[in-house]
């Protein structure tokens, strides 16, 4: 997810979709630690994504 799409985002989407995104790098996570996946670079691109949200949201609540 690119940083002008998040920008785009409400407070609450930005809550949602943190949450979708947590979870499923929790999952990809516990998927390489069982089998190593095709493409481990998956867990660094949602790893990002979440920061990212997370940043977002955290700046928008301090103004």
């Amino acid at each position: 997810m690119k940083q002008s799409e998040i920008k785009e985002l409400s407070i609450e989407e930005l809550k949602e979709r943190l949450a979708e995104q947590k979870k499923q790098h929790a999952d990809l996570k516990v998927a390489h630690s069982v089998t190593p996946l095709e493409n481990p670079l998956q867990i660094r691109k949602t790893r990002r994504t979440v920061a990212r949200l997370a940043t977002e949201l955290t700046k928008r609540e301090l103004q």
